[in-house]
């Protein structure tokens, strides 16, 4: 696909761009209205062929859980394994900016089949919760309280290791703007074990040297605008002493983990990235 069309994408995505404006601007780099709209099935995020671990799959129980908060109550999606340990690590899983949709919900239940407590959290719940409407929850994404949303994230942590089941140790992966939350709460919670964000937005240098979790950074090969970052926060890494390890996935668009993402969407970077994430996991938190 013209490497055009995915920027205009991206920039509709994170602007965030109106809906209208961006398919006016995709009929032209498309050559007309139609050819723009044979695009969208191509660009826009379908959760129906995404599913890999499917909702009612017999090797998860997963449900919606209320979690009081300091922002109020969560309706947080909760997946584990069935079998295995009595006693796990915990997993939180952060999400884009499209809020806690089904694609998480099944990220969550990948976490769960690899052995953890998995927790999708849902960042707009002070808002009313995610809504089906995507473009509305981008709008509502920006409206988030950062200190708000980190106090949340850290209660979170609190309450996952309170778990009868858990073992103590805790981790967090974070997509895009959970990206950015991934590296946020690794600064705020130095209890934190670890962190993997992909293409997350990397934190103030002068904050880094506080993070005590072992990090796994995954960055996009063609992602300009994340992408700014990761010369200096990998300098401020090293600097502070803290373990991480960084993939930059050539070739590849920002959301390439995401197999909702359309024309976005790289399955071999996706698998390895994943394959890494879960080795990273297991290691760090047993």
């Amino acid at each position: 696909m013209d490497p055009k069309v995915v920027a205009l994408y991206d920039e509709y995505t994170h602007a965030p761009l109106p809906r209208r404006t961006f398919l006016e601007r995709l009929a032209k780099l498309a050559g007309g209205t139609a050819a723009a709209y044979a695009l969208l099935p191509m660009l826009d995020n379908d959760y129906a062929r995404a599913a890999i671990v499917a909702p009612d799959d017999a090797r998860v129980a997963a449900e919606r859980v209320p979690i009081r908060l300091p922002g109020g109550e969560m309706r947080a999606y909760v997946a584990v394994p069935r079998g295995g340990p009595t006693k796990r690590a915990g997993v939180i899983v952060i999400h884009e900016n499209r809020g806690l949709n089904p694609h998480i919900e099944d990220v969550a239940r990948r976490v769960a089949l690899a052995g953890f407590t998995a927790i999708g959290v849902d960042m707009l719940n002070a808002q009313g919760g995610t809504p089906a409407d995507e473009d509305r929850a981008r709008g509502m994404i920006a409206k988030v309280d950062r200190a708000a949303a980190i106090a949340d994230l850290s209660a979170v942590v609190d309450w996952l290791r309170a778990r009868p089941d858990a073992n103590g140790r805790i981790g967090a992966i974070g997509f895009c703007w959970g990206g950015g939350m991934a590296n946020a709460l690794a600064v705020a919670v130095p209890s934190l074990d670890a962190a993997v964000p992909f293409y997350g937005v990397a934190p103030p240098s002068t904050d880094v040297a506080r993070i005590r979790a072992r990090l796994l950074l995954h960055y996009a090969g063609n992602d300009p605008r994340t992408n700014a970052g990761i010369e200096g926060y990998e300098a401020a890494l090293k600097a502070a002493g803290v373990a991480y390890t960084a993939h930059v996935y050539e070739g590849t668009e920002h959301a390439f983990h995401s197999d909702t993402a359309g024309a976005r969407y790289n399955e071999a970077a996706a698998k390895l990235a994943w394959t890494r994430t879960i080795a990273f996991l297991h290691s760090v938190l047993g």
